[in-house]
Protein backbone atom coordinates (compact mmCIF):
# COMPACT_ATOMS: atom_id res chain seq x y z
CA UNK A 1 0.00 0.00 0.00
CA UNK A 2 0.90 3.60 -0.89
CA UNK A 3 2.37 5.79 1.93
CA UNK A 4 2.97 8.49 -0.51
CA UNK A 5 1.00 9.70 -3.76
CA UNK A 6 1.66 12.53 -6.14
CA UNK A 7 -1.23 12.79 -8.66
CA UNK A 8 -0.75 14.80 -11.76
CA UNK A 9 1.70 17.38 -9.24
CA UNK A 10 2.40 20.71 -10.72
CA UNK A 11 4.42 23.38 -9.69
CA UNK A 12 4.86 26.21 -12.35
CA UNK A 13 6.74 29.52 -12.03
CA UNK A 14 5.49 32.17 -14.19
CA UNK A 15 5.69 30.74 -17.53
CA UNK A 16 7.85 27.62 -16.52
CA UNK A 17 6.52 24.32 -15.14
CA UNK A 18 9.32 22.91 -12.67
CA UNK A 19 7.26 19.94 -11.96
CA UNK A 20 4.29 19.10 -14.48
CA UNK A 21 1.40 16.34 -13.82
CA UNK A 22 4.33 14.21 -11.88
CA UNK A 23 2.68 11.04 -10.89
CA UNK A 24 4.29 8.78 -7.99
CA UNK A 25 3.70 6.26 -5.70
CA UNK A 26 5.82 5.62 -2.71
CA UNK A 27 5.31 2.58 -0.45
CA UNK A 28 5.84 2.63 3.17
CA UNK A 29 9.12 1.53 4.44
CA UNK A 30 10.49 1.89 0.77
CA UNK A 31 13.69 3.80 -0.05
CA UNK A 32 13.13 5.66 -3.53
CA UNK A 33 16.18 7.36 -5.47
CA UNK A 34 15.11 10.78 -7.41
CA UNK A 35 17.31 11.47 -9.76
CA UNK A 36 17.98 13.28 -12.90
CA UNK A 37 19.83 16.42 -14.53
CA UNK A 38 20.38 19.52 -13.52
CA UNK A 39 17.00 21.27 -13.37
CA UNK A 40 14.86 18.02 -13.71
CA UNK A 41 12.29 19.40 -10.66
CA UNK A 42 14.14 16.72 -8.21
CA UNK A 43 14.27 19.76 -5.52
CA UNK A 44 11.16 21.26 -5.87
CA UNK A 45 9.59 18.16 -5.41
CA UNK A 46 10.65 17.61 -2.21
CA UNK A 47 9.73 21.30 -1.43
CA UNK A 48 6.26 20.64 -2.81
CA UNK A 49 5.85 17.26 -0.34
CA UNK A 50 7.18 18.96 2.76
CA UNK A 51 5.02 22.31 1.94
CA UNK A 52 7.51 24.72 1.49
CA UNK A 53 6.63 25.12 -2.08
CA UNK A 54 3.22 25.23 -3.04
CA UNK A 55 1.72 23.14 -5.60
CA UNK A 56 -0.21 24.89 -8.97
CA UNK A 57 -2.52 22.15 -9.43
CA UNK A 58 -2.14 18.55 -8.41
CA UNK A 59 -2.74 16.42 -5.48
CA UNK A 60 -0.50 14.99 -2.39
CA UNK A 61 -1.68 11.88 -0.83
CA UNK A 62 0.37 11.02 2.93
CA UNK A 63 -1.17 8.16 4.96
CA UNK A 64 -4.28 8.17 3.38
CA UNK A 65 -4.92 12.13 3.91
CA UNK A 66 -4.95 14.98 1.21
CA UNK A 67 -2.32 17.10 2.62
CA UNK A 68 -1.87 19.23 -0.74
CA UNK A 69 -3.11 22.56 0.89
CA UNK A 70 -1.88 21.65 4.51
CA UNK A 71 0.72 23.92 6.08
CA UNK A 72 4.52 23.14 6.23
CA UNK A 73 4.53 22.67 10.03
CA UNK A 74 1.26 20.68 10.19
CA UNK A 75 2.90 18.30 7.74
CA UNK A 76 6.16 17.96 10.11
CA UNK A 77 3.81 16.84 13.02
CA UNK A 78 2.19 14.29 10.80
CA UNK A 79 5.93 12.77 9.90
CA UNK A 80 7.25 14.53 7.39
CA UNK A 81 10.67 15.46 7.91
CA UNK A 82 13.24 17.40 4.79
CA UNK A 83 17.26 17.63 5.51
CA UNK A 84 18.41 19.94 2.98
CA UNK A 85 21.96 19.42 1.58
CA UNK A 86 23.20 22.03 4.04
CA UNK A 87 23.43 20.81 7.38
CA UNK A 88 20.68 22.82 9.76
CA UNK A 89 22.01 22.07 13.51
CA UNK A 90 23.11 24.62 16.13
CA UNK A 91 26.49 24.85 16.05
CA UNK A 92 26.87 26.49 19.53
CA UNK A 93 25.13 23.73 21.01
CA UNK A 94 26.26 19.79 21.58
CA UNK A 95 25.21 16.98 19.91
CA UNK A 96 23.02 15.64 22.35
CA UNK A 97 21.49 19.70 23.09
CA UNK A 98 20.75 19.40 19.62
CA UNK A 99 19.06 16.27 19.68
CA UNK A 100 16.74 17.03 22.57
CA UNK A 101 15.91 20.45 21.17
CA UNK A 102 14.84 18.51 18.13
CA UNK A 103 12.52 16.41 19.95
CA UNK A 104 11.24 18.67 22.37
CA UNK A 105 7.22 19.53 21.98
CA UNK A 106 7.59 22.75 23.94
CA UNK A 107 8.15 25.63 22.84
CA UNK A 108 9.81 28.67 24.68
CA UNK A 109 12.71 29.07 26.84
CA UNK A 110 12.22 26.99 29.90
CA UNK A 111 11.28 24.26 27.93
CA UNK A 112 14.01 24.45 26.20
CA UNK A 113 16.49 24.55 29.57
CA UNK A 114 14.81 21.61 30.63
CA UNK A 115 15.27 18.81 27.74
CA UNK A 116 19.04 19.37 28.37
CA UNK A 117 18.30 17.36 31.86
CA UNK A 118 17.60 14.49 30.11
CA UNK A 119 19.66 11.12 30.56
CA UNK A 120 21.10 9.68 27.62
CA UNK A 121 18.75 5.85 27.76
CA UNK A 122 16.28 4.46 25.62
CA UNK A 123 15.70 5.92 22.48
CA UNK A 124 18.52 9.18 21.62
CA UNK A 125 21.00 6.30 22.85
CA UNK A 126 19.37 3.96 20.30
CA UNK A 127 19.69 6.91 17.78
CA UNK A 128 23.21 8.37 18.49
CA UNK A 129 24.39 5.33 18.37
CA UNK A 130 22.85 4.61 14.64
CA UNK A 131 24.41 7.72 13.50
CA UNK A 132 27.90 6.56 15.23
CA UNK A 133 27.84 9.73 17.46
CA UNK A 134 27.37 8.05 20.88
CA UNK A 135 30.67 8.52 22.09
CA UNK A 136 30.12 12.51 21.20
CA UNK A 137 27.30 13.40 23.08
CA UNK A 138 29.06 16.53 24.85
CA UNK A 139 31.07 17.48 21.80
CA UNK A 140 30.10 20.86 20.39
CA UNK A 141 28.07 20.91 16.97
CA UNK A 142 30.25 23.41 15.02
CA UNK A 143 33.62 20.71 15.96
CA UNK A 144 32.12 17.87 14.42
CA UNK A 145 33.14 16.92 10.69
CA UNK A 146 30.57 17.69 7.61
CA UNK A 147 29.66 14.75 7.59
CA UNK A 148 28.98 13.68 11.49
CA UNK A 149 26.54 17.03 11.17
CA UNK A 150 25.32 15.58 8.19
CA UNK A 151 24.52 12.72 10.53
CA UNK A 152 23.79 14.62 13.43
CA UNK A 153 20.82 16.38 11.44
CA UNK A 154 19.74 12.80 10.25
CA UNK A 155 19.50 11.81 14.19
CA UNK A 156 17.21 15.05 14.45
CA UNK A 157 14.62 13.73 12.25
CA UNK A 158 14.63 10.06 13.77
CA UNK A 159 14.12 12.09 17.30
CA UNK A 160 11.11 13.87 16.08
CA UNK A 161 9.25 10.61 14.90
CA UNK A 162 9.28 11.51 11.70
CA UNK A 163 8.34 8.87 9.42
CA UNK A 164 8.51 9.89 5.89
CA UNK A 165 12.24 11.30 5.45
CA UNK A 166 13.25 13.43 2.42
CA UNK A 167 16.73 14.44 1.90
CA UNK A 168 18.29 16.63 -1.17
CA UNK A 169 21.88 15.33 -2.15
CA UNK A 170 22.52 13.83 2.02
CA UNK A 171 26.52 13.06 0.51
CA UNK A 172 27.41 16.53 -0.62
CA UNK A 173 31.02 17.63 0.87
CA UNK A 174 31.51 14.36 2.49
CA UNK A 175 34.19 11.53 2.09
CA UNK A 176 34.30 8.60 0.56
CA UNK A 177 34.35 7.15 3.79
CA UNK A 178 31.68 9.21 5.59
CA UNK A 179 29.54 8.54 2.12
CA UNK A 180 29.68 4.79 2.90
CA UNK A 181 28.83 5.33 6.13
CA UNK A 182 25.64 7.36 5.06
CA UNK A 183 24.55 4.66 2.73
CA UNK A 184 25.08 1.82 5.90
CA UNK A 185 23.09 4.18 7.82
CA UNK A 186 20.10 4.66 5.52
CA UNK A 187 20.45 1.00 4.35
CA UNK A 188 19.56 0.38 8.50
CA UNK A 189 16.85 2.27 7.80
CA UNK A 190 14.90 0.82 5.16
CA UNK A 191 11.25 -0.78 6.59
CA UNK A 192 11.22 1.19 8.92
CA UNK A 193 10.86 4.43 7.62
CA UNK A 194 10.26 5.44 4.21
CA UNK A 195 12.36 7.92 2.58
CA UNK A 196 13.13 10.10 -0.78
CA UNK A 197 16.89 10.65 -1.80
CA UNK A 198 17.52 13.23 -4.33
CA UNK A 199 21.55 12.17 -5.35
CA UNK A 200 23.94 12.82 -7.66
CA UNK A 201 26.30 10.12 -6.54
CA UNK A 202 25.69 7.02 -8.52
CA UNK A 203 27.93 4.63 -6.58
CA UNK A 204 25.98 6.17 -3.31
CA UNK A 205 23.02 5.47 -5.48
CA UNK A 206 24.11 2.14 -6.17
CA UNK A 207 24.73 1.48 -2.46
CA UNK A 208 21.38 2.38 -1.25
CA UNK A 209 18.87 1.85 -3.92
CA UNK A 210 15.92 -0.08 -4.16
CA UNK A 211 13.32 2.03 -7.13
CA UNK A 212 14.79 4.62 -8.61
CA UNK A 213 12.61 7.31 -10.20
CA UNK A 214 14.41 9.49 -13.06
CA UNK A 215 12.67 12.99 -13.85
CA UNK A 216 13.45 15.07 -17.10
CA UNK A 217 11.93 18.90 -17.48
CA UNK A 218 9.45 18.21 -14.09
CA UNK A 219 7.96 14.81 -15.28
CA UNK A 220 8.96 11.20 -14.80
CA UNK A 221 11.30 9.69 -17.54
CA UNK A 222 11.88 6.28 -16.40
CA UNK A 223 11.36 3.75 -13.19
CA UNK A 224 12.94 0.84 -12.20
CA UNK A 225 16.33 -0.80 -10.34
CA UNK A 226 19.23 1.31 -11.48
CA UNK A 227 20.37 -1.20 -14.07
CA UNK A 228 17.25 -0.65 -15.91
CA UNK A 229 17.04 3.00 -15.56
CA UNK A 230 20.91 3.34 -16.68
CA UNK A 231 19.94 1.33 -19.79
CA UNK A 232 17.18 3.36 -20.44
CA UNK A 233 17.49 5.39 -23.83
CA UNK A 234 15.69 7.97 -22.69
CA UNK A 235 17.70 8.49 -19.90
CA UNK A 236 20.84 8.33 -21.27
CA UNK A 237 19.18 10.90 -24.19
CA UNK A 238 18.21 13.21 -21.24
CA UNK A 239 21.53 13.20 -19.10
CA UNK A 240 23.87 13.23 -22.06
CA UNK A 241 21.98 14.43 -25.22
CA UNK A 242 23.17 12.50 -27.71
CA UNK A 243 20.86 9.90 -28.21
CA UNK A 244 22.47 8.03 -25.79
CA UNK A 245 25.69 6.91 -28.37
CA UNK A 246 28.17 7.61 -25.91
CA UNK A 247 28.49 5.98 -21.98
CA UNK A 248 28.67 8.69 -19.05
Amino acid sequence: MAQLELKQLVAQFGGVFAVNKLDLSIRQGELRCLLGPNGAGKSTTLDLICGKTPPTGGQIVFDGRDITNLAEFRRARAGIGRKFQTPSVFKELSVIENLELARSREPGVLASLRVFRTRVTGRLREVLELVSLQDDIHTRAGNLSHGQMQWLEIAMLLVQDANLLLFDEPTAGMTIQETHRTGEIFNSLKGSHTMIVVEHDMSFVRQIAETVTVMHQGSLLAEGCIEEVESDPGVREAYLGDGGRDHA
